[in-house]
């Protein structure tokens, strides 16, 4: 079956690899849509220190059940629209005694510890399968990059009546521009793109700051009263923004950084003191936030396809790739389409 590998930094090919053959306990998918996460874009440029090359990429998914092996429960049939929990737990460390399993300290993501899933078929446990019955496969592959959003408002512990500063406006920080408004929040997404901030804006938020053009702390005190926000979802990653966090958040608030820097960060500690912050990590999402993002995407009044940059076959995947590179910014998702 076709798959696609990055081999080396900027060097991807289509392979030829093995039908994977079903287990006990497993189900096999057909893979029809397939995204490309940040994570693949840095191993692409030699980035990612996490992935061991070469390695096939992908753990954003839309996929269809094709075969259920023995000892598999009741309620999967074949022909659903799924999508797969790319991510392992332990189950032993002290993240997994915790029940946080997402930030299991022996995680392997598809796609980034192990080869993932930009192929034309897979089989995982049953566990790992997540049933999406309603939406479209091509929808499907939204709902993973979409979760890791939710999930970090639910670390942050928003609720009504807050201000929710979300720097970034990819395809995960409007996640939590979404679950943020979600639970009443007035949510001001900050960005250096006036596109993106367009769709934030008509997405939930109340207020956006292109950080290019204009001055946060300004523009945050004005909108607060001079309090600072209540909450900030950092999903960057870059010192800039990592500092800006601590800066516009308010005293006693609460900060959330889901991206992490390539590079060292120099903080003002004092604010962490004065300011009496939480200061929180998050990482990947419980199965909790992905059935969220289906409920929503069920409603039927998500953007679907401004949240698409671009479509391709296996054989595109090079030069879509390259596109992204020249020019992040600008890109929400690319599918894969098999």
């Amino acid at each position: 079956m076709k798959a696609v590998q990055i081999v080396n930094p900027h060097e991807m090919r289509v392979v030829d690899i093995d039908k994977p053959v079903l287990g006990v306990g497993e189900v096999m998918v057909k893979i029809e849509y397939v995204g490309f996460c940040g994570s693949d874009l840095n191993t692409f440029l030699g980035r990612n220190p996490m992935v061991n090359l070469p390695i096939i990429p992908g753990h954003e998914v839309g996929a269809v059940i094709e075969k259920i092996g023995e000892g598999v429960p009741e309620g999967f049939t074949k022909g659903m629209n799924v999508t797969l929990n790319p991510y392992t737990n332990c189950g032993k460390c002290a993240s997994c005694r915790n029940g946080r399993v997402n930030a299991c300290e022996h995680n392997e993501t598809l796609g980034v510890q192990r080869n993932g899933v930009m192929c034309e078929y897979a089989v995982l446990p049953w566990q790992k399968i997540i049933p999406a019955e309603g939406i479209s496969s091509r929808t499907c592959a939204l709902i993973e990059p979409m979760s890791v959003g939710f999930h970090a408002v639910s670390r942050a512990q928003v609720i009504d009546n807050e201000f929710v500063m979300v720097v970034g406006c990819g395809m995960v920080g409007l996640g939590a521009v979404i679950r943020a408004s979600q639970r009443g929040a007035s949510v001001i997404a900050v960005d250096i793109d006036d596109e993106k901030l367009a769709l934030a804006k008509r997405i939930g938020a109340a207020y956006t700051v292109n950080s290019m053009t204009e001055n946060v702390h300004e523009r945050i005190q004005s909108i607060t009263g001079g309090f600072g926000v209540d909450v900030v979802v950092e999903a960057v990653g870059s010192p800039a923004t990592y500092v800006m966090a601590i800066e516009e958040v308010s005293f006693t608030g609460r900060v959330t950084y889901i991206g992490y820097s390539k590079t060292e960060v120099s903080f003002q500690t004092k604010l962490f003191v004065q300011k009496e912050l939480d200061i929180r990590g998050s990482r990947n999402a419980l199965p909790a936030d992905f059935r969220a993002v289906i409920n929503y995407l069920k409603a039927g009044n998500c953007p679907v396809d401004e949240l698409i940059s671009n479509e391709t076959g296996p054989d595109g995947a090079f030069d879509a790739m390259k596109q992204w590179a020249s020019n992040p910014g600008k890109v929400f998702r690319i599918l894969v389409k098999f």
